[in-house]
């Protein structure tokens, strides 16, 4: 028997400490090689760390929310034969927010329950017991689709009946992981941008004429339109007008950096939290090929497969809360980029037209830009000519 020390790896763009989101293994389990062991949180993605050998935990460091220095001991094995006494701090084999399976995946989940701290506690509020789970993802890992089929009644497991008692108690909640990133940017991005909010409704009558056709022209099973991708498309060709709002502020170096190319992030709830993958070259894409890209990052975003490129380098965001969206919203700009533009629900209204009331089918657009760079002037002008490429989806096409 020897002991295996296995250091925080170097998981690459200069990060020098992750922090310990959820252990997997405690000081006893036995482990097989490239079984998943722990998930830690680097300012830029979650990762989940593979064991480097079989053998018995006999130590680990740090707990959920504590910080682990690279190069430091994380955790330590009891193995069989001459194994070396450290492993080297090199980068684990799973890639940033893509799960790790290992031959020994679905060993682990036949003894142990693998699903993520988000989905534990949507089953404990819907009284679900995870043992009773199927999970379809890698070793028999518990994704959130497969809780939620069970709690609609469309998969397998065992709801406990909620009982009839008096609540009690308060249940303190640790702000780790993806939750204490968005918490972190989140204050950053309001004590150091002064937000500049415009409000503006849209008359969308026609656009959801032409949305509901090209849908009922798409192949039988094929995903339906949204507005995103009209109003990307609009966005797209708006900003070659207003290129400050295309721009990134590199506050270390003063500069702001204004970019040809239109990289839209894409805000996307998801069970861990929310997350923007971006919709890279969004200006040279066809309009197809845009509400395909569209769907496929956020889709990657929500299932957790999203790459730490596709989660990066977006130079303007788009955030809807579907229908959801309310009539007005005040969004957050997503540092360091100095604009975003938020959708509120469209609803049928009654409004003037013409001298005469019309049901129209109205459309907020709620916008943020940081008041340093972009003037409101020039704000409320690049919001106003989104406002008439949306009413006139026509022009959406047209070069200006």
């Amino acid at each position: 028997m020897s002991r295996f020390v296995f250091k925080m790896p170097d998981l690459g763009e200069g990060t020098v400490s992750a922090e310990v989101v959820e252990w997997k293994v405690k000081v006893g389990d036995l482990v097989q090689e490239d079984q998943v062991i722990a998930e830690v949180m680097t300012d830029k993605a979650a990762v989940e760390i593979p064991a480097p050998v079989s053998g018995r935990v006999l130590a680990i460091t740090g707990q959920p929310g504590d910080m682990v220095a690279v190069g430091s001991e994380l955790i330590a094995f009891e193995t069989e034969g001459g194994a070396p006494a450290a492993a080297p701090a090199t980068a684990p084999a799973a890639a940033a927010n893509v799960p790790a399976a290992g031959p020994a995946a679905a060993l682990a989940a036949a003894t142990r329950v693998m699903a993520s701290p988000a989905t534990r506690r949507k089953a404990q509020v819907a009284g679900v017991d995870l043992a009773t789970v199927a999970g379809s993802g890698p070793g028999g890992r518990i994704s959130a689709s497969d809780l939620e089929a069970v709690i609609s009644g469309r998969g397998t497991g065992a709801a406990r009946p909620a009982a009839r008692v008096a609540r009690q108690g308060v249940e303190e909640i640790k702000v780790i992981g993806l939750r204490r990133v968005i918490a972190e940017r989140m204050q950053a991005a309001k004590r150091n941008i002064p937000h500049f909010a415009y409000v503006e409704e849209v008359d969308v009558t026609e656009l959801e004429e032409l949305r509901q056709y090209l849908n009922a022209c798409q192949p039988k099973g094929a995903a339906s339109l949204t507005y995103l991708p009209f109003l990307v498309a609009a966005l797209v060709r708006v900003l070659e007008k207003f290129p400050q709002c295309n721009a990134v502020h590199d506050a270390e170096r003063n500069l702001i950096l204004r970019h040809a190319a239109v990289h839209v992030g894409i805000a996307t709830q998801t069970p861990d939290g929310l997350k923007v993958p971006v919709v890279k070259n969004a200006d040279a894409r066809a309009f197809a090929d845009l509400a395909a890209e569209i769907r496929r990052v956020s889709e990657a975003a929500r299932s957790n497969k999203a790459t730490r490129d596709e989660l990066t380098g977006s130079t303007i965001t788009v955030t809807s809360l579907g229908k959801l969206g309310g009539i007005a919203s005040t969004p957050v700009i997503n540092a360091p980029e100095v604009a975003i533009v938020g959708v509120n629900k469209a609803a049928e209204r009654p409004v003037v037209r013409d001298g005469a009331i019309a049901i129209r089918r109205i459309m907020n657009l709620s916008s943020s830009f940081d008041h340093r760079f972009v003037d409101g002037f020039d704000a409320a002008a690049m919001i106003q000519a989104l406002k008439q490429k949306l009413e006139h989806p026509a022009t959406i096409s047209i070069q200006d």
